[in-house]
């Protein structure tokens, strides 16, 4: 968190506090920090209001951290500026307010923070706050791609995809996913991969889409999981194994993905992969269910017709004591 904080003077107490938090010693990293900051330095400014936004040596405190941001981005500090701006468009220790979220992210684009093109790229993408306007978002996420920056190329990829704002292209959807999945972000290493099985944009090879996915599920991927799976139950590019497909769907599904958890009901369900458990079945469709999938709220409805009323409520427990792992 504090990698950066020397560059902007007072090298010394900085990369002190760096090294304390690094060492996990984050009140000492705070107790370095905060005078700096009082004296006004901008990037002890900006880095005490990361330790009470984060709740790192000091009680987390959003109002707290939004008014250390504030003073850093007014003296001109890109970071400051682009986070006190995610800070008024999500309203997390500050009122909701669009209009300056979008101010600040136009300050801190005009400096070229990558960060910033890409978020007032999404703004014009989304229309929150602004008038939708695709021409306007492509301007500001090329401006991020430019400069290698993985959310932006990955956003393009997807408008490519889907024809969103430009005529469809798989082939430059490719690309763009390409270009993010090589920096290991993992959504594009999802989506390189489906392009792959596909054949969408390139030629089909299912080898190399089962190298994206794998990477993209090392990564944290919620999708990319659930794909491996789908290509182990349906055999698709792999030789069928059911026990295989159970392996990625319980990944995804244990990341809190609504269609993994769906189908690892199913596999439950019938006893594919693993021994049928109808109380495991209605726990993963429980949770599917919960998140809206209409899919899971009907296998739910057909599997309790197997089950005692102990089950029911064993399997509505594990439900309700399930998180999600990260």
């Amino acid at each position: 968190m504090l990698a950066a904080a020397a560059a902007a003077g007072n090298a010394g107490p900085l990369e002190d506090a760096k090294a304390a938090h690094e060492r996990g010693d984050d009140e000492t990293a705070v107790r370095l920090i905060r005078p700096l900051a009082e004296q006004g330095n901008a990037a002890a400014e900006f880095y005490l209001g990361m330790m009470y936004d984060a709740g790192l040596g000091v009680a987390q405190d959003f109002t707290e951290a939004a008014k250390w941001y504030r003073r850093a981005a007014d003296q001109g500090y890109a970071e400051a500026q682009l986070s006190l701006g995610v800070r008024y468009r999500w309203g997390r220790g500050v009122a909701k307010d669009d209009a300056e979220a979008i101010r600040l992210y136009r300050l801190a684009a005009a400096q070229g923070h990558a960060g910033a093109e890409y978020d007032l790229g999404l703004v014009y993408l989304e229309g929150q706050g602004v008038t939708q306007d695709f021409a306007e978002a492509m301007k500001w996420l090329r401006l991020a791609a430019d400069q290698s920056f993985a959310y932006a190329q990955n956003t393009i990829g997807f408008m490519y995809d889907h024809g969103q704002g430009v005529e469809q292209n798989y082939t430059e959807a490719a690309k763009w996913y390409r270009l993010a999945a090589e920096q290991g972000f993992a959504d594009a290493e999802n989506n390189l991969g489906f392009m792959y099985v596909h054949g969408q944009g390139l030629l089909r090879d299912y080898e190399e889409a089962l190298k994206w996915y794998r990477l993209g599920a090392a990564h944290g991927s919620l999708k990319a999981p659930l794909n491996l799976g789908l290509m182990y139950y349906d055999g698709d590019g792999v030789a069928q194994d059911y026990g295989e497909a159970v392996k990625w769907f319980q990944l995804a599904a244990d990341r809190g993905d609504r269609a993994a958890q769906n189908n690892l009901g199913l596999m439950y369900a019938q006893g594919q992969g693993v021994p049928q458990n109808h109380v495991q079945a209605f726990k993963w469709f429980n949770l599917s269910a919960m998140q809206g999938n209409p899919d899971a709220i009907k296998n739910r409805e057909r599997v309790v017709q197997h089950m005692s009323a102990a089950e029911i409520g064993e399997a509505q427990q594990l439900a309700k004591d399930w998180k999600p792992k990260r």
